[in-house]
């Protein structure tokens, strides 16, 4: 990858700016945000409703919009729903989801709130809730299993395929926000039946993400929001919803935020996810190499684009604080919204730093330099 030809996509990087906070959310180069203004300038108007020329062309832009984006994580088009977020796609499983009384829900041991709070309110409903810290998922009853696959605290990979070949009539949910933006990704590869994830955390804009949910399952449920836009028919008697995606985007959707993300996966398949996973997987793991001599600085984990550690005697908040003074470094303190992990590791939250496309090895050299000069100082 090009990586001065890269930065030059985002200006945001200039005046010595090293932003290392894209596990929480990435940065938005020049072309997505030109093809969400060609949309605002050009042809701003709804979809799926009008015939005049703005609606048709705005209603062309965001079914190939929802193209693009399926085919990037390897799925059809008929099997992506549009959400705002990951945490709005696995909510829509939770609730959408025809549950009885006893159904066991599995969930993995790294997961991030958004993968753990709508199951634990179904567990108040009479749902069974398990944690498998070994990702020894399956067994008799297993109605749903529910995994990160990149942690977003460890950067640690999930079995997924293997999980998926165990699973038996269990179905597979994946929290794929971490690693659909940094590995390839293949929803039938995976063996999966479900596929959450977010637009801003892959170049895109805030206020879009998806849901992957198999053809045949979408055929089956309904989904949790009802309203305009995806209604077939409709009576004082009941109503009929649209098949397909459709039935599920109640409303007007976030139009120019589909487009956006449609330009982001086109960014990045531009580039190779091979290349982009690799250089970030380097990143991490030059940076854990660097730090690793560093007196008092437990790294808690390093794969995949992230890493994780403290400086003893000083709270990860200031330890952010400082790593931004000194020397323009953003990255993120606290407990990630993962609050069990950190309870299991013994802390009450790390300094995190994570990679992207746009990161240099001298950002990272500079990071371990900087890290070293705050451990002295506690």
């Amino acid at each position: 990858m090009d990586l001065n030809a890269i930065r030059k996509d985002f200006p945001i990087l200039k005046d010595g700016l090293v932003y290392l906070d894209n596990a929480a959310t990435s940065l938005t180069p020049e072309p997505v945000l030109s093809a969400m203004l060609e949309y605002y300038r050009r042809y701003r108007a709804n979809i799926h409703r009008g015939a005049h020329r703005l609606s048709l062309e705005a209603t062309e832009k965001y079914d190939e919009a929802r193209r693009r984006v399926a085919k990037f994580i390897g799925a059809r088009e008929d099997e992506l729903i549009f959400t705002k977020n990951a945490t709005e796609a696995i909510n829509l499983v939770a609730l959408t989801l025809a549950w009885n009384r006893g159904d066991l829900v599995q969930v993995g041991p790294n997961e991030h709130h958004s993968n753990l709070l709508p199951w634990q309110r179904l567990a108040r409903q009479g749902v069974k809730l398990e944690f498998r810290d070994n990702f020894d998922f399956g067994g008799k009853g297993v109605r749903l299993i529910a995994v990160n696959h990149i942690s977003n605290v460890l950067g640690s990979q999930a079995p997924v395929e293997r999980i998926a070949k165990e699973k038996g009539e269990a179905l597979l949910l994946v929290d794929g926000a971490q690693s659909v933006p940094h590995i390839p990704i293949s929803v039938k590869k995976l063996g999966c039946d479900f596929l959450a994830f977010s637009g801003h955390k892959m170049l895109g804009p805030t206020g879009i993400g998806a849901l992957y949910m198999r053809h045949e399952l979408m055929e089956k449920m309904e989904g949790a929001f009802l309203g305009g836009g995806e209604v077939m028919d409709a009576s004082r008697e009941g109503y009929k919803l649209a098949k397909g995606p459709q039935g599920w985007e109640a409303g007007t959707p976030n139009i120019a935020g589909a487009i956006g993300l449609a330009v982001a996966c086109d960014y990045l398949s531009k580039l190779g996810m091979e290349n982009v996973h690799r250089h970030c997987a380097e990143l991490s793991a030059f940076t854990a190499e660097k730090m690793r001599g560093i007196r008092n600085v437990p790294i808690y984990g390093a794969e995949n684009g992230i890493v994780s550690f403290n400086v003893k005697g000083m709270k990860p908040h200031d330890v952010s604080l400082l790593l931004d003074r000194k020397a323009h470094i953003c990255t993120r303190s606290g407990h990630h919204c993962a609050m069990p992990l950190m309870k299991k590791l013994g802390v009450d939250g790390t300094v995190r730093a994570s990679y992207y496309i746009y990161n240099t090895k001298e950002e990272a050299e500079l990071l371990a330099k900087t890290v070293g000069e705050i451990a002295e100082l506690a």
